[in-house]
């Protein structure tokens, strides 16, 4: 008996424990939204090197950006807001300073109507295919003993540039090569060297009377390699882009590059290889361009990609110890002010 009264007294208790349980609590207040720290005001000789501690450094350093970054853009919408007001009133957009719009004045930048010029465009090594005399016939070899990534890009350049052979040198020197390139009737050689496994220069021979140009090779990257990337390029000659190459050195290394392609480009491949120049930084691209509707234009990159850097410009082919050079890069002398470029 005792143990039914203390069961049923077990489980009121614990009815009435479901009960409070069950009961809705009172609905707590939200907090208050605390307002934002203010930005610390700096005085207008603010110098972040005076502070002599480093973490304290980079905090005010980082707020310091923080506050620029939000006077740029409240300036900026400033402007948009008066140009939107003034409407046709409205002042030209400034200019923004670069290294490129500031460069130095170079008394060798080509016009394209001196007489001069043109004069020498007909009659230097390269006039026979731009009157298209010859078809270009190129031959792609590499340094002594090449290992993978420079192999696989010379079979992808010989994609890029139609009518081009790859041969692998096994100690044969360049010197006996360009005789039969000749005979062969090659019109450039081109050669890949390699360091430490990893292309590192390229040597443009132009024959049989030359030029040869050395470049130093960074940045090179397989179609593999890429994201993105578009099928296999085709067997169509692709168009040729050459930006910025005003000066005579410049027009001379542009002119070398065009020779290397056929005259007559196959627009229905829609590819394109593109020689940029930049800060005398040449960047080799190779596209196909996609229509994707009446007014919008895309782009795959069928690589492969890499930058070039001219070394020097020789006259003839190639003649390490013998050969005369026209232009040579000298680090220590040409490259004085970053505003001053060569091509």
């Amino acid at each position: 008996m005792e143990a039914m009264i203390t069961m049923n007294k077990a489980k009121a208790k614990g009815k009435r424990r479901r009960e409070a349980d069950a009961e809705p609590e009172a609905p707590q207040p939200e907090p208050e939204p605390q307002p934002a720290a203010p930005e610390p005001q700096f005085p207008p000789n603010f110098n972040v090197s005076e502070i002599k501690n480093k973490q304290r450094r980079q905090l005010m350093y980082q707020r310091w950006r923080r506050l620029q970054r939000k006077e740029q853009l409240a300036s900026k919408k400033k402007r948009q807001k008066e140009r939107v007001a003034l409407g046709d009133k409205a002042p030209p957009k400034a200019v923004p300073k670069t290294i490129e719009n500031q460069r130095v004045y170079d008394e060798t930048v080509v016009d394209p109507n001196d007489e001069e010029v043109a004069f020498d465009e007909a009659t230097d090594e390269f006039s026979s295919y731009f009157s298209r005399e010859t078809t270009p016939m190129i031959l792609i070899t590499t340094s002594d003993r090449p290992r993978g990534k420079t192999v696989r890009l010379c079979e992808q350049m010989s994609k890029v540039i139609p009518n081009s052979h790859v041969y692998y040198r096994r100690g044969l020197a360049l010197k006996k090569i360009i005789p039969q390139c000749m005979a062969r009737g090659f019109t450039d050689l081109l050669v890949i060297n390699e360091n430490r496994k990893v292309p590192n220069g390229l040597i443009v021979s132009h024959l049989p009377n030359g030029p040869t140009a050395h470049f130093k090779m960074s940045n090179a990257r397989l179609a593999k390699e890429l994201k993105r990337r578009g099928k296999e390029p085709t067997k169509h000659s692709p168009e040729v882009i050459l930006n910025n190459f005003s000066t005579r050195l410049g027009h001379s290394i542009g002119r070398m590059f065009a020779s290397l392609f056929p005259y007559n480009p196959h627009f229905l491949g829609r590819q394109v290889a593109t020689f940029h120049n930049q800060r005398d930084y040449i960047f080799f691209r190779f596209h196909r361009y996609i229509f994707r509707n009446e007014k919008k234009v895309g782009l795959q990159e069928l690589g492969p990609r890499f930058t070039l850097k001219l070394r020097s410009l020789q006259k003839g082919t190639f003649d390490s110890k013998y050969g005369e050079y026209e232009w040579v890069h000298k680090r220590h002398e040409m490259d004085s002010s970053r505003r001053k470029f060569h091509l």
